[in-house]
């Protein structure tokens, strides 16, 4: 079956052949002709399954050539995280250039008034993350009464940071006769509401979830001595291939990276107190392979979607099983193979085991020691050079995100907004929802490389969340 088979827009098709796209996707196959149609989908799965361009190809075919009046987008795309957003419209806004529409990003720590002057221009598809929607819209700089097409991406990611009270008012603003389109990998009591409230005899579509990607998963409980766990990160890091080494907070995360640099491994961390020219050049890095280790926590991970991550290692253990999915889900993509490794202590193991348990893992345990061949064979470490890795520091990465001088905040506010990266004002919290921030941008991606993702934070005291 061929997209023109599903009805794409021929323009769309070109394109899509242009850039050595040729078959869809099989949630595209199954989704493109109900969305085109104009039906509510409820689609459950993973990220890396070919979602962007299934909804994206569907709401620009059914858009084409139509022209937004200022301020009153004519379809919504939203998303948890500002790094899932930008990705999102990496792949939507070249395409959509083919049938006269044009797009914009919507999300906190990036430029405000650049989004308000493009809005004012009109903009008919705006790719958003809840907090910097609700802000634009009390501003009255975006009205969402002629949205005939949202899009919910990764619902359950917004229901867990906390996000799911903003994304009811935005739905409440929307036509209530519009499409809407879900996607979540699980469907929990609260996204179940939204599904029951605002979604009308919705076709369903099933894909693999990240459990049942398990079978393209090696998962590992690796045994050590605490002593050694800095010299094993290092090996490991040292490996061939790109990994992702995960930790519960900020501080662990910029602490492991300096260790791992120092033993001349060149490492990058992710997490949401950099910021944004920071996380632009880590990912990029991290993407272009000039860096093979990535060090993030689990909320600056919830948007990265990268190809060729052969292995996720859990350095801190997970907060939950979730958590354990999630982080596992960075490897084993679009079908290919991944490894998934957790370093523990002997006291260690009996949390693990409850978390992998519940998660539906029964991964293999081994003792290992610094450089033993076990540790080779399971992860490919190497030693590390030795040689310390220099990193240097720009005068864009203490660049804060810009206001407009009517609506710039105090002191004390943009230092809450750049923690957060949301980009809400404290009037405007309704909720006390995690960071959306950990986004980082990797500069402008070819829509095309979303068939390399094929066609991819839970409540916490404050002083956790602040950690982040």
């Amino acid at each position: 079956m061929s997209f023109k088979d599903l009805g794409v827009n021929p323009a769309l098709i070109k394109a899509l052949h242009t850039a050595g796209i040729e078959k869809p996707f099989p949630i595209q196959k199954a989704t493109l002709p109900d969305a085109i149609a104009g039906k509510d989908i409820l689609g459950r799965g993973q990220t890396g399954s070919g979602k962007t361009l299934a909804f994206g190809l569907a709401l620009m075919t059914r858009l084409a050539g139509r022209t937004a009046a200022p301020m009153k987008p004519l379809a919504l795309v939203l998303s948890p995280t500002r790094e899932l957003a930008m990705q999102i419209s990496d792949v939507i806004a070249p395409l959509s250039r083919t049938v006269n529409l044009n797009s914009q990003v919507v999300a906190g720590g990036l430029s405000y008034s650049k989004q308000i002057q493009a809005l004012k221009r009109g903009v008919p598809i705006v790719v958003a993350t809840p907090g910097r929607l609700i802000d634009l819209i009390q501003k009255k700089h975006i009205r969402l009464d002629d949205i005939s097409i949202t899009v919910l991406d990764e619902a359950d990611q917004m229901a867990d940071m906390g996000f799911l009270p903003d994304v009811k008012k935005i739905l409440d603003q929307t036509k209530p006769d519009g499409q809407r389109m879900l996607f979540s990998a699980t469907l929990d009591k609260d996204v179940d509401s939204l599904v029951k409230k605002y979604l009308k005899n919705p076709v369903t579509h099933s894909l693999a979830n990240e459990k049942s990607t398990a079978g393209n998963m090696t998962h590992h409980v690796l045994i050590m001595e605490q002593a050694h766990k800095d010299l094993i990160t290092s090996q490991i890091a040292a490996r061939k291939g790109k990994s992702i080494f995960f930790v519960r907070t900020k501080h662990g995360a910029d602490k492991l990276t300096k260790k791992m640099n120092e033993a001349g491994v060149a490492v990058g961390a992710l997490h949401g107190g950099k910021t944004q020219a920071q996380r632009s050049r880590v990912l990029e890095a991290f993407k272009a392979g000039h860096t093979n280790a990535l060090v993030a926590t689990d909320v600056a991970a919830r948007g990265i979607h990268v190809d060729d991550v052969s292995l996720v290692v859990h350095v801190d253990a997970p907060e939950n099983h979730k958590d354990y999915l999630h982080r596992a889900g960075r490897t084993a993509r679009a079908g290919e193979k991944g490894t998934v490794v957790s370093l523990v202590t002997m006291s260690q193991r009996g949390e693990l085991k409850r978390i992998t348990e519940k998660a539906g893992i029964r991964p293999t345990t081994t003792s290992i020691l610094p450089g033993d061949s076990e540790l080779i064979k399971i992860t490919g470490s190497r030693k590390p050079s030795g040689v310390p890795i220099v990193t240097t520091v720009t005068k864009s990465d203490s660049v804060e995100p810009k206001f407009p001088k009517r609506n710039r905040p105090s002191k004390a506010r943009r230092t809450s907004n750049a923690r957060n990266s949301s980009g809400r004002s404290e009037t405007s919290r309704s909720t006390t929802p995690r960071s959306e921030g950990s986004r980082s941008n990797s500069g402008p991606r070819k829509f095309g490389s979303d068939r390399g993702a094929a066609g991819k934070p839970k409540s916490r005291t404050v002083e956790r969340r602040r950690a982040r």
